[in-house]
């Protein structure tokens, strides 16, 4: 499993996305044996971190103009919700 954690810290965003969907798609399917469905689960859920930490990144270096009296104002991004 720790080898599986250094593999995935290397992916992008969009690998580790697709790798979800497959993930999903083969549980979804119920065709996975309970311990390969376990493994696949635990993978998921990394996976899922892995994607929360790489948009909280994001957000983090994202700024938002927003035009003012004074012209252009740079404002660091606030998520709506």
């Amino acid at each position: 499993m720790a080898e599986q954690r250094d593999e995935h810290a290397e992916m992008t965003f969009e690998q580790a996305m697709e790798r979800l969907e497959l993930i999903a798609q083969k549980l979804e399917s119920g065709d996975v044996p309970l311990e390969e469905a376990i493994e696949l689960f635990q993978e998921g859920m990394t996976l899922s971190r892995l994607c929360g930490q790489k948009l909280e990144q994001v957000e983090r270096k994202i700024e938002m103009l927003v035009e003012g009296e004074e012209g252009f104002v740079r404002k660091p991004f606030a998520p709506e919700g």
